[in-house]
């Protein structure tokens, strides 16, 4: 199987609770759950959450792992873009803040133009910005 535009792409980020990251990406977001898996408290076994839409060409896993975690390390360059082509529905920036997240303002002038930054609990920024986009 050839490597291109059609091979699914997987983010992965640790997190320090599953718990709050599953309220904010899906509950707010409106995320569905791919996969979920428990691991023990033995080093290198780890919980996973898989979140996606079923239509998405990507995923984003979190894990944790409860003997060793390992700490979210964000920049606020670490972004995860969604590109709405058109306004951010206010309720739903509404919504993701309900559920764990904080609006905050980007040190890159572009994002506060054209979009909404919000931060989730693990510190990781979502940017729903009102431009669409095609690679073509």
């Amino acid at each position: 199987m050839p490597v291109n535009g059609r091979s699914h792409i997987r983010i992965a980020r640790p997190s320090r609770d599953l718990a709050a990251a599953e309220r904010f990406w899906v509950e707010g977001l409106g995320l569905g759950v791919v996969w979920r898996a428990e691991g023990g408290a033995e080093p290198g076994e780890h919980d996973l959450l898989m979140l996606g839409w079923p239509d998405a060409g990507w995923h984003l896993e979190l894990v944790h792992e409860q003997g060793s975690p390992v700490e979210p390390r964000p920049t606020d360059e670490d972004l995860l873009v969604i590109y709405v082509d058109g306004p951010v529905p206010e309720d739903l920036v509404a919504r993701l803040e309900a559920h764990g997240g904080s609006r905050v303002r980007s040190p890159n002038p572009y994002w506060n133009e054209w979009g909404v930054t919000v931060q989730d609990p693990d510190g990781y920024r979502l940017v729903l910005c009102t431009r669409g986009w095609a690679n073509a």
